[in-house]
């Protein structure tokens, strides 16, 4: 499975790894995701999710309810 962060479409980032004599190499900068459960309550079911950091502290803020309508206008999820 991808590391895509499933409600906002976070995903890895591609830069350099600088060393002290400016010697560049590529690396990768993967998003910081969690496995989460939640419940809907207007489904009335669990659902797991792979989700970042950042998207835990919107839900918190909006509701999962929220963020799943936005997911879904935005294309992540079905």
């Amino acid at each position: 499975m991808s590391r895509i962060c499933e409600l906002t479409g976070k995903k890895a980032m591609v830069g350099n790894n600088v060393s002290h004599a400016m010697n560049k190499t590529k690396r990768k900068f993967n998003a910081n995701l969690t496995k989460k459960r939640f419940y809907i309550p207007e489904e009335d079911k669990w659902i797991t999710l792979k989700v970042s950091t950042s998207a835990l502290k919107t839900i918190n803020k909006k509701g999962i309810s929220a963020m799943l309508k936005e997911a879904r206008a935005n294309g992540f999820i079905k």
